[in-house]
């Protein structure tokens, strides 16, 4: 276990985009039964999405999510020395996205970029990267902007994946203040569970090719991807979620020395309703206190804990607010993090 801290260094400011497109998961009964879909939406509490069309990308939700940003807090876009973008959805493999970013955003070149790679807990992989990095003075501010069109990345025949995962992009501004006092981070990971949820095909290890785009039914209940398409090992993940992420939100408060019933908010990541009251109960926590976005933007990977905030927290963290954020995802990699919001201006959700 990898435990982070850090004093005077916080979020000053947030955004976030989504699709202009709404998903009525009910009504996504092209490829299954009505009363299926029904079973499957009720179990897994998503009700809507949103899609982005097929030339959008994450990085356009997040261009729009900091353009939002930068104009209702006027900016000054010399001022952001660093740029980190977080996706495993990203334009090309190659150049990294950021760089694309810093040209698109108009910073300026003397800005510290570059791409993180990670699944559902990236958001906090990426934000105590940055936190580490504003350790240094020569630095002023610094932009984290978060993406993902899972959308694309599952196929709509497999019913274990289709009706959970949506897309959406945030603008994360982070200065140093001794206002914002001290931050705390776990961070994990496993690889041995690599298998849980992964895309098989279309790296280097196993190249595309006419064989990795084929669709194919994988399993007895006639669900249908192709290699290059995600899957997802549901049980297993609810089984590494039992073992894992109690027990380490249960050691970010030990080391953080925060009291569970004096956090003003726990975050978490938006994986399924069954999951999050799960945890709730496990852990003892007051529910009047865990936000929720699941039913009106699904499973946003990464996104999710930032588009929440900004969402269901949009005018609550003007004032001093100490919020536990964890969050789990393929890998397995998993995160948690007590952070202290103040000051912290939250701009209303953009819809690209």
């Amino acid at each position: 276990m990898a435990l982070l801290q850090f004093d005077g260094i916080g979020i000053s400011a947030m955004a976030a985009a989504v699709p202009h497109t709404v998903i009525n998961n009910y009504e996504y009964t092209h490829y299954f039964p009505a009363d299926q879909v029904k079973e499957v939406v009720d179990k897994v509490g998503v009700f809507q999405r949103r899609f982005a069309d097929e030339k959008t990308c994450s990085s356009d939700l997040c261009f729009a999510a900091a353009e939002k940003l930068f104009a209702d807090n006027q900016t000054d876009r010399s001022e952001i020395d660093v740029l980190i973008f977080v996706s495993q959805t990203p334009d090309y493999r190659m150049p990294a996205t950021s760089i694309l970013l810093q040209e698109r955003l108009k910073l300026p070149q003397s800005t510290l970029a570059f791409d993180m790679n990670l699944g559902c807990s990236a958001y906090l992989y990426g934000l105590s990267t940055v936190y580490a990095l504003m350790q240094q003075h020569g630095l002023r501010k610094a932009l984290l902007l978060d993406g993902e069109t899972r959308s694309k990345v599952y196929s709509p025949k497999d019913r274990r994946t289709a009706f959970i995962f949506g897309d959406a992009g945030s603008a994360t501004l982070i200065e140093r203040n001794e206002r914002f006092g001290k931050s705390y981070f776990s961070l994990n990971s496993d690889g041995s569970r690599e298998d849980l949820i992964k895309i098989e095909a279309g790296g280097y290890r196993k190249p595309s090719s006419a064989e990795t785009i084929k669709e194919k039914v994988v399993d007895e209940y006639g669900n249908i991807r192709s290699e290059e398409q995600g899957y997802m090992k549901g049980g297993d993940v609810f089984n590494f979620v039992i073992r894992e992420i109690p027990s380490d939100i249960q050691h970010i408060l030990s080391y953080s020395g925060a009291d569970k019933d004096q956090l003003d908010y726990i975050v978490f990541h938006q994986a399924n309703t069954f999951i999050n009251t799960y945890l709730a109960k496990k852990l003892k926590l007051d529910a009047t206190k865990i936000p929720s976005t699941i039913e009106k933007y699904g499973n946003t990977s990464s996104v999710s804990v930032p588009l929440t905030i900004v969402s269901e927290l949009q005018h609550q963290l003007q004032e001093d607010k100490t919020i536990l954020l964890s969050a789990f995802g393929v890998g397995m990699t998993w995160a948690s993090a007590v952070i202290r919001f103040n000051q912290c201006k939250v701009s209303d959700i953009v819809e690209v």
